[in-house]
Order: structure tokens, then sequence, then C-alpha cells
């Protein structure tokens, strides 16, 4: 059975290349996007990740911390695209955030794919 990943991504376009790469690579992919239902959807897609790539770091940090701040997905795997990498990292770090691989744009579809590998094992 494929993993289940919730993509949310505020550029459709981005979204809809990036949920065409991964389902290449045999994730059922469920795009979204920016919401704070994360949970909800988290929830009822029975997601096994999650993928944040908004348009600014503080939008999916925002949504990072309403995942992580859920006692039922605070070991959830997440993956982080950012336009600014030291930033994320830095604030990745200062949370000790666990499970959570972060990818610099640009980036390609098979990056990400190789980062929920890596989460999933």
């Amino acid at each position: 059975m494929p993993k289940r990943i919730l993509l949310i991504d505020d550029t459709p376009e981005i979204a809809q290349l990036l949920t065409f790469a991964l389902r290449d690579h045999g994730y059922e992919v469920f795009a979204e996007g920016f919401t704070d239902t994360v949970n909800d959807l988290i929830r009822d897609l029975k997601a096994d990740a999650l993928v944040l790539d908004c348009s600014t770091f503080d939008m999916s940090e925002s949504l990072f911390d309403l995942v992580r701040h859920n006692p039922d997905y605070a070991e959830l795997p997440v993956v982080i695209i950012s336009d600014t990498p030291e930033k994320a990292d830095a604030s990745l770090t200062s949370r000790n955030a666990q499970k959570v691989l972060l990818i610099p744009k640009p980036f390609t579809g098979s990056q990400v794919a190789r980062a929920l590998a890596d989460l999933l094992g």
C-alpha cells in the first residue's frame, strides 16, 4: 500500500508538478493550499507524512507548529521546502525538531521523494 502524503503548497502550479513527481515515486499525494485545518486533513486522509512548501517560511513554520503541538502528530514525518533555508534551519534547531527534513529551493521532485523515503524508512 503506498504511503499517503499531504502536500500543503500555496502555489497551485508547483503543487501540481510536485504531486506528479511524488506519484511517480509511488506515493499517494493529496495537495491542498495553505490552510490552518492541517491537523484535520492529516486525520481525515490518514497521512503518513506532510510536505510543506509555502511561499514564506513563516507560513510553513506556523503549520509545522500546529502539527507538532497536536500530540497525535508530534512524530509525523515532515519535509519543509524553503527559500530561506538558513532561517528555517535555525528555527527548527531551536525547537529541537525531530522527524523533519529541510530542502532548500530550488528543488526537484526527486529530492523531496528521497527525503520522504529517508523519513518513512
